[in-house]
């Protein structure tokens, strides 16, 4: 019969090289994860044996660790992740390849930690894809090449029920501003069917279609802002040449009478901005409101001219339109656009009716892997 001190001798050399794998994956996040708690100020008592550097830590040192970075995991939003890798210098390539491992090994999961390892996946592909990679040219091939360092070969037969991601981008394509992606139902077609998807999600093959998806949402994005953005400076351009000064932008979050100058300045700054095509926290409302601002303050001027041209009067229109009567009748300087201003600025609505998830075509549950 084997004495339990044999029995816990037997054990050793197994379960060793498994504390010591853990152990050294914890202590590589650890930079990475004091960093984040640094930077959003998370109360969360440091670990010890990691602050030390402890070489051969026993199992209660590394269960100490693993808790430690599941409090500061618990603590992070998606949000601050993004953040946070857009600005910071602690997280390179190798970094990256350990938060995704880090993610994708978590159980059991949840949709905080499905968002973080969406987002990594997205994150790490944008920064390896070439620069000039085209659209047409990303299928699931090209996802799949990309992710090899953290997913290694995958078999790329795509199950039907993630054929709605395709649906998706084709609606989010078809979008004309960026008004339109964000509140025209789009978005929340592409979080159900994540949603959806329940453990599914980490199949290898379903984690690159969702780079993949993630990926061209994000072109989508970026080409929207950019064309929001030329409209806006097309627009106080041609509102400059009218001899108007300011314009009332408090549904952007700016004053009554902004001046153009400094509106375009912002707008030359926000162009820099989107230059990195994948940054985060991009003013997107305050982009949204300031083109429609810009356009209300054409159609007052527009009106206003009209106004002017058949009644030869230069009468401002309804007492808000003074910049367009002071243009169509000759004053040209020094004047405002003034736009109607609702009480409490509505928030924007959905302007098209979103599509209802259909769970007999798409669903994940039908028994089809």
């Amino acid at each position: 019969m084997t004495s339990p001190e044999a029995s816990q001798n037997s054990e050793s050399p197994e379960s060793t090289p498994e504390l010591a794998g853990v152990w050294a994956n914890a202590r590589r996040l650890h930079p990475i994860y004091t960093e984040l708690a640094r930077e959003f100020v998370l109360e969360v008592p440091v670990c010890a044996d990691l602050e030390s550097a402890v070489e051969a830590p026993g199992p209660e040192s590394v269960e100490q660790a693993q808790l430690w970075l599941d409090a500061i995991d618990n603590k992070v939003q998606v949000h601050q992740l993004r953040q946070f890798l857009q600005t910071s210098s602690v997280v390179d390539a190798e970094g990256l390849v350990l938060l995704l491992q880090h993610f994708l090994a978590k159980t059991p999961h949840s949709d905080a930690q499905r968002d973080k390892a969406d987002f990594l996946l997205v994150q790490y592909f944008s920064q390896a894809a070439p620069t000039d990679l085209d659209d047409n040219r990303v299928d699931v091939a090209c996802v799949a090449k990309g992710l090899e360092p953290v997913l290694g070969a995958v078999e790329l037969k795509t199950p039907v029920w993630l054929n709605a991601l395709d649906r998706v981008l084709e609606s989010a394509r078809r979008c004309r501003s960026l008004d339109e992606l964000l509140h025209g139902g789009v978005l929340e077609q592409g979080r159900k069917a994540k949603a959806q998807t329940g453990d599914l999600f980490y199949l290898p093959i379903a984690l690159v279609a969702f780079t993949r998806f993630g990926y061209l949402m994000r072109r989508v994005f970026f080409r929207l802002m950019l064309a929001d953005l030329n409209d806006i400076i097309d627009g106080l351009g041609e509102l400059e040449d009218k001899g108007i000064e300011t314009i009332d932008c408090r549904r952007a979050q700016f004053s009554e009478q902004e001046p153009i100058l400094r509106l375009r300045l912002i707008c030359q700054s926000w162009k820099v901005m989107f230059q990195a095509e994948y940054s985060s926290g991009q003013p997107l409302r305050m982009l949204v409101d300031l083109r429609a601002s810009v356009k209300e303050a054409l159609n007052l001027v527009a009106k206003g001219e009209a106004e002017a041209v058949s009644s030869g009067a230069g009468e401002s229109i309804a007492g808000r339109a003074k910049a367009a009567a002071a243009v169509a009748a000759g004053a040209g300087g020094g004047v405002t656009a003034a736009a109607p201003v609702e009480a409490e600025a509505a928030e924007f609505e959905i302007s098209v009716e979103p599509q209802e998830w259909n769970p007999d075509q798409d669903s994940p549950t039908n028994g089809e892997k």
